[in-house]
């Protein structure tokens, strides 16, 4: 194996190049996806809420099996399959924004996605080797972060200028450079006979029968329903109250940006706490979150919308929103992981963890549903509707219900948690 920047191969740095211009491409995309459903193809709020919530959620399903397809085919073609699918979905997105093309462009785009998952990482655990695997991972995480900063920052002034649609087409621009560099620089296959489709699915079908697992997937996604308002709701929520020189992307930013100045401390700090009690104190940080949000439409109302250190009062409450939601995720997803790697029978740790994001699955689903109702109840698209004066002046319950979710999902956790332990106990004593 060639070794090159700080002991790690070409191929390492080519595949973490790969993922930087992934997310960056996904995430400029995404931030602004139920602005360009609604606005641009003319889907209406409930639709694109369907839509948005059925791409997302496959993504997050898929990446198990295709993963499963990639080992097989090994991980240079996968890549090259992956990117390709991705710059199609892309282009077509950006180029043809209809109707009647956005559902396939997405559907490139959902399977370009669940292949890029597995295979990075697995090319990051191999070209780190066992004895720098932790920081090949520090390494990945820092340039996940970085992609999905640096593609919501210039997604706002592309929006803006040129339209929403044009940043698709940056993102297939994007996907090709990626193409390239696999072509060229990517030598490691990585074949493996790996699992079958059939084995993969039994392995879902028995995770599904581990009772404790799903009751904790099911209530960490009220969590994650309220969370992937920063894509679903909040894009169009804001635009709506504040104008269209608002800049959601920017503000969808302050959630990486919180994450990566506390993620170590807050770490630390919660080293000796166990880790369902550590999402438990992430659970109810949640809904004031949501009542922050709530609460910068009722300070507009009462302040005929004086700014706020120069924003409008809904941009800087939505900060303030952000920013909670930010800490909350950092005493919740990392403990969530681990707590749910320790219930993977041995030998299939892998591949339970491949199914670990299932909450994002259920999350991702609903969270775009509800928000289509909500916006078109209580925010509705003035381009659709006549409105009335006072249309907006019930915009906080939006947020006000958000926050009723993750205030039930915290609840149900503390029950969780009380009863797991009696049963444990049981056991204990028998």
């Amino acid at each position: 194996m060639k070794k090159t920047f700080s002991g790690f191969s070409r191929t390492f740095w080519i595949a973490n190049t790969v993922e930087l211009l992934e997310r960056m491409a996904y995430y400029s995309m995404f931030i602004g996806l139920t602005i360009y459903l609604t606005q641009v193809v003319g889907f209406t709020d409930i639709q694109s809420g369907y839509i948005g919530g059925l791409f997302a959620a496959g993504l997050y399903f898929l990446p198990p099996f295709t993963g499963a397809y990639a080992d097989k085919i090994g991980f240079r073609r996968a890549l090259m399959l992956a990117v390709s699918l991705l710059a199609i979905g892309y282009f077509i997105l950006g180029w043809l924004p209809y109707k009647s093309t956005v559902i396939p462009a997405l559907l490139f785009v959902m399977i370009g996605g669940s292949f890029i998952k597995g295979t990075i990482t697995g090319t990051v655990a191999k070209e780190s080797g066992e004895d720098r695997r932790a920081v090949g991972f520090s390494i990945f995480y820092a340039i996940v972060n970085l992609g999905a900063f640096l593609g919501k920052t210039y997604a706002y002034p592309i929006r803006l200028k040129l339209g929403v649609e044009f940043v698709s087409l940056v993102s297939a621009g994007l996907m090709i450079l990626a193409l390239v560099l696999i072509f060229l620089f990517y030598r490691d296959n990585y074949a493996t006979n790996g699992k079958t489709m059939r084995e993969v699915w039994a392995s879902f079908v028995a995770l599904l029968r581990k009772t404790r697992l799903l009751v904790l997937i099911v209530i960490i996604s009220g969590f994650w329903i309220v969370q992937t308002q920063l894509y679903a709701a909040m894009p169009l929520f804001v635009i709506r109250l504040v104008g269209k020189e608002a800049a959601p992307e920017w503000l969808a930013n302050v959630n990486p940006l919180v994450v990566m100045l506390t993620v170590i401390w807050i770490g630390h700090l919660m080293r000796n706490v166990s880790s369902i009690r550590s999402m438990t104190i992430g659970m109810f940080i949640m809904p004031l979150s949501a009542l922050a949000m709530a609460s910068g439409v009722l300070i507009a109302q009462k302040t005929g919308a004086k700014p706020i250190m120069g924003l409008h009062p809904v941009s800087f409450m939505m900060i303030v929103g952000i920013s909670l939601q930010a800490l909350a995720e950092v005493f919740i997803s990392p403990r969530y992981l681990e707590y749910f790697s320790r219930q993977a029978p041995e030998g299939q740790e892998g591949l339970y963890m491949g199914f670990s994001n299932l909450h994002s699955f259920l999350s991702y689903l609903f969270g775009f549903i509800i928000s289509g109702y909500l916006l078109d109840r209580f925010v509705p698209d003035p381009t659709k509707h006549q409105l009335p004066p006072d249309a907006y002046d019930k915009a906080y319950m939006v947020w006000v219900i958000y926050a009723g979710i993750a205030l039930i999902a915290g609840i149900a956790l503390v029950i969780y948690d009380y009863v797991v332990r009696r049963i444990d106990a049981r056991k204990e004593v028998a």
